[in-house]
């Protein structure tokens, strides 16, 4: 039986599972999906989690159910490109002919001493659930730092807001002015509900240095009850770590086809994958969408296109709370209710269709 085994089941990885089960995997192949947890987690809403305004099951999807899918649980902890093989921390050895790495991105510190020791993060569930008993814990009055204001500084700042009102929240902005790289009228909304709503953004900010409840910004010290950082993701360490040919952000350069150049059965997609596009949710679904094509053309022994379509990402969408939010499509932006129920109606879509 041939074993396909996926790393990681995340947004990538359950694409993959969805477009092969239930009748698309050939009838000499398993799969085998290596995860730390039982389920997918919906880490776009680990923002909500972390504020304490989704609960941890409402962020979870169960993963589908197949005799020829084999779930396993557990740390890895060394892919083994010689002998074909993933080692799990608790010593098993998983065997696989064809490989898709899809092991997402941990925090990057920038090399700022005392960032990694002395804040929290969102990037797992687990962190999450740890931020939120630590913020959601904090005494009235108390200060809330974040620093990185991209998208999930911003929801998580928002987010907080509406949980606990009586935070002071301060956003550390590296940027002249929020979503930079975005239309002026989007940048200008989201100042504007801050303004509104309290949250102190503090714009071409510097931090040096983290220490425990203080941070530095440029030469000024600013104390803090708890400090979220969502400033700059890696690949996971492992991946990092791996034999293969990496771009400057230590992620696997990859072919046209998602594998590496010099192994067509290992295949890399998502956020540890390297790219010219944001690493999204939606980025890890469309490289997946081309994995199992690419998959299925070569387990038929067909000879694969010369040339791949071009990934085309649709858009972003983001959350003020859960009354507001922004969405910006085809170079279209809209704002208010109406796109924090575009956020919402999308949310709902993906559980459904991934709901097993």
């Amino acid at each position: 039986m041939n074993k396909l085994v996926l790393l990681g089941g995340g947004y990538g990885n359950m694409r993959v599972l969805l477009r092969l089960l239930p009748n698309n995997l050939p009838s000499d192949t398993e799969i085998i999906l290596i995860d730390r947890t039982p389920f997918h987690s919906l880490k776009t809403e680990f923002y909500a989690l972390a504020a304490g305004t989704s609960t941890d099951k409402e962020i979870r999807v169960a993963f589908p159910e197949h005799e020829r899918l084999h779930k396993v649980f557990g740390e890895v902890i060394r892919i083994d490109r010689e002998e074909k093989a993933v080692y799990l921390e608790d010593g098993r050895v998983i065997e696989y002919n064809d490989l898709v790495i899809a092991l997402g991105c941990e925090d990057k510190y920038h090399g700022v001493p005392g960032a990694e020791e002395y804040t929290y993060s969102i990037q797992t569930i687990a962190n999450s659930r740890s931020t939120f008993e630590k913020v959601c814990g904090l005494p009235p009055g108390s200060t809330v730092a974040i620093v990185g204001a991209g998208l999930s500084g911003i929801e998580l700042a928002s987010e907080l807001r509406e949980s606990r009102a009586d935070l002071k929240v301060k956003l550390f902005d590296r940027s002249h002015r929020i979503l930079r790289d975005f239309p002026e009228k989007l940048s200008n909304y989201v100042k504007s509900w801050f303004e509104k709503h309290n949250v102190e953004v503090i714009a071409q900010s510097n931090i040096t240095r983290v220490e425990p409840n203080r941070l530095y910004n440029h030469d000024q010290v600013i104390e803090a009850d708890a400090i979220v950082w969502t400033a700059g993701v890696q690949p996971v360490k492992i991946v990092r770590d791996m034999e293969a040919e990496k771009d400057k952000f230590g992620r696997p350069i990859i072919t046209q086809y998602f594998n590496l150049p010099d192994d067509e059965h290992i295949y890399v997609i998502g956020d540890c994958a390297s790219s010219d596009l944001p690493p999204t949710a939606q980025l890890a679904e469309e490289q997946a969408e081309r994995v199992v094509k690419v998959l299925k053309t070569r387990w038929s022994g067909m000879a694969l296109p010369e040339k791949m379509p071009e990934i085309k990402l649709k858009g972003f969408m983001g959350s003020l709370g859960k009354k507001q939010g922004f969405v910006h499509l085809a170079d279209t932006t809209v704002t208010g209710r109406i796109a924090r129920l575009m956020k919402s109606g999308l949310l709902w879509m993906y559980k459904r269709q991934n709901d097993n």
